[in-house]
């Protein structure tokens, strides 16, 4: 998962208003979202390691990850961070800041976005920082929860564009999500990368024969406690190549 926009109360008919894109390497072996049987999620998998970067539970809990680009830090030996979405969402432990501090040395630097949909928060593996998502609009790249990215920014404004009408349609917030515009070249991230890379990284849908955007997905939530999860799945060239839709009302907590 490369970059998450997520909308806290600001839709009068959907409080919790998630788009995020996954960008990963074309040959990376996936498969598309769906229902595991174990744990009972539904997420994408990806079959190389077995993890996952987004997933929900029928009990409203939702989890996503993106890597926090820090290549000079990058260890090859340690545990894939897809197993941390997995974990999120079947292991009720992960919710301190000591647990995800002392499993963070396990895995590269990570952004995790996760908890109820009704109230997420966000750990920062790098800067060690769990925080509540306020209600508002947040994003959640390759470098800390809310930075000023272009793509960042760019796309807040885009969301708060589509949130701000009448009808919430997901054509559109499916649009904010595939916006090619890279950054101004003095505006690019500083994060190790080559200037070319960083450019090619720099737009919210990327676009590359090797490495690119790879799927999008939105998350809705509303008053009822009724999700709807949209994906769209898409080829080298951009080009969608399969899309889902799954839609079910969260199971309240039995009470012991």
């Amino acid at each position: 998962m490369c970059i998450l926009f997520i909308a806290v109360k600001q839709h009068p008919d959907y409080p919790v208003i998630i788009c995020a894109n996954r960008d990963e390497f074309h040959q990376r072996p996936t498969q598309n979202m769906h229902c595991w049987t174990e744990p009972n999620i539904l997420a994408g998998k990806d079959l190389q390691a077995g993890g996952t970067w987004l997933g929900l539970n029928t009990e409203g809990n939702f989890a996503a990850l993106t890597n926090f680009r820090r290549p000079e830090s990058f260890d090859k030996n340690k545990l894939s961070r897809g197993e941390l979405v997995v974990q999120a969402l079947s292991n009720s432990a992960l919710k301190t800041k000591q647990y995800l501090a002392d499993e963070a040395t396990k895995y590269n630097d990570f952004n995790l976005v996760f908890g109820p949909l009704d109230n997420l928060q966000a750990f920062d593996s790098v800067n060690q920082k769990l925080v509540k998502l306020a209600p508002g609009f947040h994003s959640v790249s390759n470098g800390a929860l809310d930075d000023t990215w272009p793509k960042m920014a760019l796309g807040l404004k885009a969301l708060k564009t589509v949130v701000a009408g009448s009808n919430l349609e997901i054509d559109a917030l499916f649009s904010v999500m595939r916006n090619q515009v890279t950054a101004e070249q003095e505006s690019l991230p500083v994060t190790g990368l080559s200037q070319e890379l960083e450019m090619l990284l720099s737009s919210i849908f990327i676009v590359s024969p090797d490495y690119g955007t790879r799927s999008s997905a939105i998350i809705l939530q509303n008053h009822h406690g009724e999700v709807s999860v949209y994906e769209n799945n898409y080829n080298n060239k951009g080009k969608i190549i399969n899309n889902n839709q799954f839609h079910f009302t969260i199971k309240k907590a039995k009470q012991s």
